[in-house]
């Protein structure tokens, strides 16, 4: 389904729920003429996902009975009309089973509050030279940009509440992995970014590696949003959550400990989104 398909599509949902006032449901009819003001959207987060397999079994898992997402972008989409094409499973006001057991901001279970996009990349490939990640084609990239602009524009989406499974589960995911275009999308106004100089004026002349305080840390997370203790201990649940953040945010080193510059960008995210 192209993009310009989706649009056209909501345009003329948007004007069919504004023309009629009454529904005949076959047993009842609903009067619609009264509408609520207190209301707002399923949707209040995105969530960023790699498939691990191939197109074509992603294809197959996705619409099988286990699990499901409202989104899928190739590794190599296809153009129409000069536009990607991605593959929309699940209608977007609806439940799609992509997060599992996960929070967000106090958020739990987000599968009922999200919509969920799997890009088609095989994450971690073990080689005799070590773990490598596959990286996520530019083609891909921009399909994935456009898509996820058009939803966090219509949906509203704050910066912080567009998310990595890894940020939400940290506990037992790792995608999208440390390759995952964050920084690209912070740039087409999707998702959030720290800002340097904050990150810097944060450090104050620390190195970056040096250690920093474990709780200090984890408070910092959780305010942020991760799902957290903040009890002072680096235990490996601790270490996950940590992982998780620099996989986001500091990909080159995501060990799970806490340094200092960790605790600067959470400081300088911390600024810019909740000051």
């Amino acid at each position: 389904m192209t993009f310009r398909f989706i649009a056209a599509a909501l345009i003329s949902a948007f004007l069919a729920a504004c023309t009629v006032t009454k529904i005949d449901r076959g047993t009842y009819i609903a009067d619609t003429s009264h509408r609520a003001t207190s209301v707002d959207s399923r949707v209040r987060f995105l969530v960023m996902h790699y498939t691990e397999i191939g197109e074509a079994r992603s294809l197959d898992v996705l619409t099988g009975p286990h699990v499901s997402v409202h989104y899928v972008v190739p590794d190599a989409p296809p153009l129409e009309h000069g536009e990607p094409v991605v593959y929309q499973l699940v209608p977007e006001e609806m439940r799609a089973w992509h997060a599992g057991a996960s929070e967000w901001q106090g958020t739990t279970e987000l599968n009922a509050a999200s919509i969920g996009i799997e890009n088609v990349n095989l994450g971690p490939v073990d080689t005799p030279q070590g773990r490598a990640w596959q990286p996520y084609p530019p083609a891909q990239v921009d399909a994935l940009v456009r898509l996820s602009k058009d939803i966090v524009t219509r949906y509203g989406i704050p910066p912080t509440r567009v998310v990595g499974h890894s940020d939400i589960a940290p506990q037992r995911k790792i995608d999208p992995g440390p390759l995952f275009p964050w920084r690209t999308l912070y740039g087409a106004g999707v998702g959030a970014w720290p800002d340097e100089a904050d990150i810097a004026r944060h450090l104050a002349g620390r190195a970056p590696k040096s250690p920093a305080d474990v709780k200090a840390l984890q408070e910092k997370l959780q305010r942020y949003g991760y799902a957290v203790a903040t009890d002072g201990v680096l235990d490996d649940k601790t270490r996950h959550v940590f992982s998780a953040f620099q996989m986001h945010f500091r990909p080159a080193d995501y060990a799970g400990n806490a340094d200092a510059e960790s605790d600067a960008i959470a400081a300088a995210l911390l600024d810019k989104y909740f000051p």
